[in-house]
């Protein structure tokens, strides 16, 4: 706590072999320079790390640019800082069940702000459990958000979507109108319902539509 702000991390470890999700590959993680090695380098007792890491960018708690989606949309080095970082927040809890439709938002300002659902799907994270039945979004509750004008929507879930959809409907409407994605959050439930600030900055990668972010909120 920062006099009386807390930072509320919202995001799950990255870890060499793990996974994500199902027919991804999982990180490799591992030395370029172990510090034992570093030593015949540098001046006695002097030593380095500098490590290596191989994944793919749907790793650990992620978010999703236009990109991610369309060819010609806005790739990670596109984004606006504004977009990313310092966000007014609002946590929206998903009533029970796997569809989440627009009633969740209808009565809410969402306009320029992250949303963030709970579902309290991260409870099954490292699990068999957390890749079946997952909680989604629906198309309606997509169309609702882009009408309200959110900035962002983020969930504590495997997919914002339903993975047996195969077209993605929610993703496909969210980022056609240049609404950012986060999925695989953790920890929303010890959010306010609003009055936080919210961030989830990507390295600029050129190129990229998809990474991993230390997503936080900041309270107070």
């Amino acid at each position: 706590m920062l006099g009386g702000m807390r930072l509320i991390d919202l995001s799950h470890d990255v870890e060499d072999g793990l996974v994500t999700y199902k027919g991804l590959p999982a990180p490799v993680i591992c030395d370029f320079l172990s510090r034992e090695a570093s030593r015949r380098h540098y001046a006695e007792g002097t030593e380095f790390h500098i490590g290596r890491i191989d994944m793919v960018a749907n790793t650990g708690t992620y978010l999703d640019s236009p990109f991610h989606r369309y060819s010609d949309g806005k790739d990670l080095a596109d984004l606006a800082l504004e977009s990313v970082a310092n966000l007014e927040g609002v946590m929206v809890t998903a009533a029970p069940g796997r569809a989440i439709g627009p009633s969740s938002f209808r009565d809410l300002d969402v306009r320029g702000k992250a949303v963030l659902v709970r579902t309290g799907w991260d409870v099954h994270w490292k699990t068999d459990q957390y890749f079946e039945g997952h909680p989604f979004l629906t198309a309606d509750a997509a169309d609702c958000l882009v009408e309200a004008g959110a900035a962002l929507v983020g969930i504590d879930s495997l997919n914002i979507d339903d993975t047996a959809d195969l077209s993605r409907p929610v993703h496909t409407i969210l980022l056609g109108s240049e609404v950012l994605i986060v999925e695989h959050m953790c920890g929303i439930g010890a959010l306010p319902p609003s009055g936080f600030r919210f961030y989830a900055v990507p390295v600029k990668v050129r190129g990229f539509g998809t990474f991993p972010v230390r997503c936080f909120a900041q309270v107070g």
